[in-house]
Order: structure tokens, then sequence, then C-alpha cells
């Protein structure tokens, strides 16, 4: 199944959305406008806007201020690509030269910037403060995440519940958001709101652990990226947060000598991904999954039956399923 598929309920919606956001991109500067346009070839899913457009259709209806919430999403979401791709000297994205790989870092920062600001900028033009202060909120989260990762991946120290925090932060912010600019854009009901901020995050969190246990399970043809990439940038995530739990110090140290080695890491990343499915690690993983994703379908239960309320469920199944 495709991610079409499942957000059938709001394909009309998401391709009035698809229009308002290239105008919104558009500016008279030539670099910048060529940069955006290239921006937009590079769209993937679009998965938080249409979440946005789900959430807003089942609490009550989509209007404009809908659109205008999605577009602001999709804005700050494609603005920290560009930033992420910075930090990680990624030279591709979705199959695509990386903006930085075709313009530099200089150009690559600017336009992030330049994203965020128009975000934050249409929100204000338009008055809409509640999701600018949940957008805001989200920015300071994902910055704060990825902080996080950074130092305890210098160091090595990564418990479980710094891992969640990291992905909660990083991930799952932004998806929540969606979701509650979504509801919030159709209804005052802040009961109705805070259920769907929290459907967003569980599902936020369910989809990271199935990405991260991608790198040791997905197929490269289908990923995109080669398995144990994550190995390899030293990335500890649950899977092996877990293997390491579970085996003596002794074998713990000889994983930590190798994490430790970027000439190890590049020449026996198979042997800690082997490590990892030997110490139960993939199952561990998959199971906390599968409870965020049974908490994002619980949050969403009190909610009248209807066609988006079933995408919202058929998107959890979708997250779990995923295999790319």
């Amino acid at each position: 199944m495709k991610i079409k598929d499942v957000t059938a309920s709001v394909a009309v919606e998401v391709e009035i959305f698809q229009e308002r956001y290239k105008s919104v991109l558009h500016s008279k500067n030539t670099l910048v406008d060529k940069v955006t346009r290239y921006v937009l070839k590079q769209q993937g899913k679009q998965i938080r806007p249409a979440l946005v457009l789900l959430s807003a259709k089942m609490c009550g209806g989509v209007n404009d201020s809908t659109y205008r919430s999605a577009i602001m999403v999709e804005l700050l979401h494609s603005a920290t690509l560009i930033h992420d791709d910075v930090v990680d000297g990624a030279e591709m994205r979705r199959g695509l030269a990386s903006i930085n790989a075709l313009w530099k870092n200089k150009i690559s920062v600017l336009i992030g910037d330049y994203l965020l600001s128009k975000g934050l900028l249409y929100s204000l033009e338009n008055k809409d403060y509640f999701s600018l202060h949940i957008v805001s909120e989200a920015v300071r989260r994902m910055s704060e995440g990825e902080i996080l990762q950074i130092q305890k991946t210098r160091s090595l120290d990564i418990s479980e519940e710094d891992y969640l925090s990291v992905i909660s932060d990083k991930t799952a912010s932004l998806i929540a958001s969606s979701c509650a600019m979504g509801a919030a854009s159709a209804t005052e009901d802040e009961a109705a709101i805070a259920k769907m901020k929290n459907y967003g995050e569980y599902l936020g969190l369910a989809f990271q652990i199935r990405d991260d246990l991608l790198d040791y399970t997905g197929d490269s043809n289908k990923t995109g990226k080669q398995m144990g990439i994550d190995v390899k940038d030293k990335k500890i995530t649950l899977p092996l947060i877990h293997a390491l739990r579970e085996v003596p110090v002794r074998e713990q140290n000889v994983i930590r000598s190798i994490l430790k080695s970027s000439k190890k890491r590049a020449l026996k990343s198979g042997e800690v991904i082997e490590f990892v499915k030997r110490s139960g690690g993939l199952e561990y993983a998959a199971g906390v999954a599968e409870g965020f994703a049974l908490q994002a379908r619980q949050s969403i239960k009190d909610f009248p039956e209807s066609a988006a309320k079933q995408s919202l469920l058929d998107l959890v199944d979708f997250v779990m399923k995923r295999q790319h």
C-alpha cells in the first residue's frame, strides 16, 4: 500500500495544498526561486501536511486556516531537512542531490532560514497565533533533540530514556504539532486538540523506531540508504541500546571499541548488525514501536467513525509495516 492510498480521503485537499504551497514558496529573487523550485522536486510523502488535513477533517472540516497550517508545517519540515543535510554532510536527499551538494553549505543554511522565516511571517500575516506558538515550540524541541543526540553520540553513553527523549523531540514533535494544528483549525474543543496531539506524538515515536529498525533489516534498494549506515555514522538507536544491555561488560566493550573508531566502523558494521540481531535488539525495538502504535490508535478511539478517522488508523498500520 502507498501513502496516497492511505490518505485518499483528503486527496482533493492535498492537491489544493500543493498548489498553495508552490505559490507561497515563490520568490522575486531568482536564485532563491531556483533553489525553492528544486526543493519542490525533492518533496517526499508529505505525511505532515496530510496529517494536518486529516486531523481537521475529523474534527469539523478543512478550511483556509487548515491549509495555512499545512503550508507552515511543510515549510518548517523542509527547512529542517536542508539544515540536517548540512549538519550531516549529506550529498543525497530522496534520490536527488542535496541542496548543499549543489549550492554549498552557505546557500543551504540561508535557504533553510528563508523557509523558516517564510513560515513564521505567513502565520503572523494571517494572525494564526495558535499555530505559530505550536510550531515555535516544535522548533525548540527539534533543536534540543538534535543537540542531545550529538552530545550522547560523542560519549557513546545513551540510555533508552535518552533515546526516546531524542526521537520525541527530533521527530515526534513536528508530527504531533501537525495533528494539533489541524485539529485547532477546525475546532475549539481543547480535549479533541489534546487527543490529536497525543496521536501524533505516539505515531511519531513509532515511525522513528521503525525507521531505525530499517537500518538493520531494510532492503537498500527500497530504503534508498545502505544498510548499517546508522552504525557507520555512530548513531546508537534502540536495537543497539537494548542489545548492549543484554550482554556482559566485556562484550559491550568490544562493540563500543568498534563504534569509537571510524576505521573499525567502516570495516565491522556487519559485525555490529549481527550482534544486535543475536542479542534480541530487533524484537525488543519492534515491541516498543508496537506499544506506541497501540497508544496512537487509543488516542483517537472516541472520535466518531469517518473516512478521515479510518485514514489516521490506516496510517498507523502503514508506519508499522513500512519497508522504506
